[in-house]
């Protein structure tokens, strides 16, 4: 089993409800402090001096550290936050107010059928959590009779805000909306009383992810480890698609069907999902300790920060340790935030090329450049496993909107850019554009976007308004796409700088961009190009796009068209 820096894994992990010992610090002066326990991480890191992004690790912690007490981290802010979502902070606990304190009167009747003894008999316990308990229990009457499932029980006593009764409330809607997915635990039912919630599941008896990798010795095969990461995208991929995010993604959160070997793999607990359109944030923090991505800490992130999570997940599995790992909570985000998992050790320098890219692809800390699920089905790692079937992604969407919005110098660009990427590169576009249904004579209209997302419509579409967002491009006014011109506005320039060959693409498009698309071009034109106000000082911010021996784009003026500039990136610079 490959040490890697890390911690062989144990089973330990909960949402992030931090230890209660760590010592209060002041971000003004660098002081422990009892009158103000709890800070805010920065999401604006070089502003402030005692950051944790500006933390001095630079790799992944050791296991015994040098100094006893680690510096400063989000880890009590984390704890303060989780305490007040759910109700739990001691009358005598001292917090900064976030408006969601314990209030009183709140309505705790759900709607849901108050019959729930009458249906099911309760057995033994099989599973705890933070928030609540999951029962085996058989169906007594209906449908199910005679069935063994699953019961998660939520008490009522611990919904004293209006958020905790909400996130009971949004993981039942989830359920119902979601439930068809292989890969996704069945819903049945729900029921409460006086004292309970009841959240009526199928029952997966092969255990937790988890203790199928501990039972193996700590790590799998490449082959079983891409049996695995192929089912969990593919229910991710399914999720994002419906504009849901799990936010909690681990391996214990991860069910086997039956003991089987091969068994299907089920996604659980959605206690702290949420939803989220194309170009929204999220900033709330939640999530558990070992896998929780670096924007979570700064508080604002999307579908991306599952991503990350499955990039921990992958890492476990391949190597039998965790990518980021310290004695304390404290520092295990210190880490995230700052420290770069290892690749030089053992089993990694035996593994496959293309499976150390594939993880270090979702392990990145820029969520711009991570792979997406749909993404991560077409990387080579897995692109020839039997069972992959890559799904519609959301981030077309996204860019092909910023295309469509783009200036035609842009457009150009864009399109020198898409003629340098390789066959597989374009294999998950041609997959794209192929779900996009394309008519007869290969072209696709904004309709298009609209239809395809319409087809994969479940009623969480509803409520994270992603079939709104569709709609929104079917209104823009813009000509059809062919297949070439798709490529174009569908390539991310971010997630190609995240790659090692990312000079070469941008030299290479540069070429070309040189012979088809460049040409002399006044500063005033360029600023109209990018729609800069008449308050930015254009000779001065873009004297050295434009090269002045020919008056053409230079090749730096190239690469930053490539990534949209406009006059709100210039009046924040």
């Amino acid at each position: 089993m490959g040490l890697c820096h890390g911690k062989p894994i144990e089973k330990s992990e909960n949402p992030i409800v931090l230890g209660e010992n760590e010592p209060a610090f002041n971000s003004q002066t660098g002081k422990s402090s009892s009158k103000f326990p709890f800070y805010s991480p920065s999401p604006l890191p070089s502003l402030f001096k005692n950051s944790p992004a500006n933390s001095s690790v630079s790799s992944t912690p050791l296991r015994i550290f040098k100094r006893p007490f680690p510096p400063p981290s989000p880890a009590k802010h984390i704890r303060a936050l989780l305490a007040r979502r759910h109700g739990s902070v001691k009358p005598n606990e001292a917090s900064i107010p976030e408006g969601s304190e314990i209030e009183l009167g709140l309505d705790k009747n759900f709607g849901f059928s108050k019959q729930f003894l009458t249906h099911y008999e309760m057995e033994e316990e099989v599973g705890r959590g933070h928030f609540g308990y999951t029962c085996s229990a058989k169906a007594k009457k209906g449908s199910l009779k005679g069935q063994d499932v699953a019961v998660k029980v939520i008490p009522k006593s611990k919904m004293t805000t209006a958020i905790a009764i909400e996130d009971a409330r949004r993981e039942v809607k989830m359920l119902r909306a979601l439930t068809g997915h292989r890969n996704l635990v069945q819903f049945y039912d729900a029921y409460e009383d006086d004292s309970n919630v009841y959240i009526v599941m199928e029952l997966c008896t092969g255990g937790e992810l988890l203790d199928r990798i501990l039972s193996r010795g700590g790590k799998y095969s490449e082959d079983d480890a891409k049996e695995v990461m192929v089912q969990i995208l593919s229910v991710v991929s399914y999720c994002h698609l419906q504009g849901v995010v799990h936010r909690d993604l681990k391996p214990e959160n991860f069910l086997f069907t039956s003991k089987d070997e091969h068994s299907p793999l089920k996604a659980i607990d959605f206690g702290l999902s949420d939803y989220v359109k194309p170009d929204e944030r999220l900033n709330d923090i939640v999530g558990s300790a070992y896998y929780v991505a670096p924007e979570v800490l700064h508080r604002s992130y999307g579908p991306e920060a599952d991503m990350w999570s499955i990039g921990v997940i992958a890492y476990i599995l391949l190597c039998g340790s965790r990518p980021f790992w310290a004695r304390s909570e404290s520092g295990i985000f210190r880490a995230v935030l700052k420290a770069e998992p290892s690749f030089d050790e053992a089993p990694w320098p035996s593994l496959s090329s293309e499976a150390v890219d594939f993880v270090k692809r979702l392990l990145n800390k820029d969520y711009r450049k991570r792979l997406t699920a749909s993404q991560a089905l077409s990387h080579p790692w897995l692109a020839n496993y039997h069972d992959v079937k890559i799904p519609l992604d959301m981030i077309i969407y996204k860019l092909v909107k910023a295309y469509i919005c783009s200036s035609s110098l842009r457009k150009a660009a864009l399109g020198a850019l898409a003629k340098s990427l390789t066959v597989t590169q374009l294999a998950y576009l041609r997959e794209q554009f192929t779900l996009l249904g394309p008519n007869r004579s290969g072209y696709i209209s904004l309709q298009n976007f609209k239809t395809a997302v319409a087809k994969n419509f479940t009623e969480a579409m509803k409520d994270s308004r992603v079939l709104d967002y569709a709609h929104m491009m079917s209104t823009l006014q813009y000509r059809k796409l062919d297949f070439e011109e798709f490529c174009a506005a569908a390539i991310s320039v971010h997630q190609l700088e995240g790659m090692e060959s990312w000079e070469q693409h941008a030299r290479s498009a540069y070429e070309l961009f040189e012979k088809d698309g460049n040409r002399p071009i006044m500063i005033e034109e360029l600023a109209s190009e990018l729609g800069l106000s008449p308050s930015v000082p254009v000779h001065v911010v873009l004297q050295d796009w434009i090269r002045q021996v020919d008056g053409k784009l230079s090749f730096l003026g190239f690469v930053r068209l490539l990534h949209g500039v406009s006059s709100r990136s210039f009046q924040k610079a």
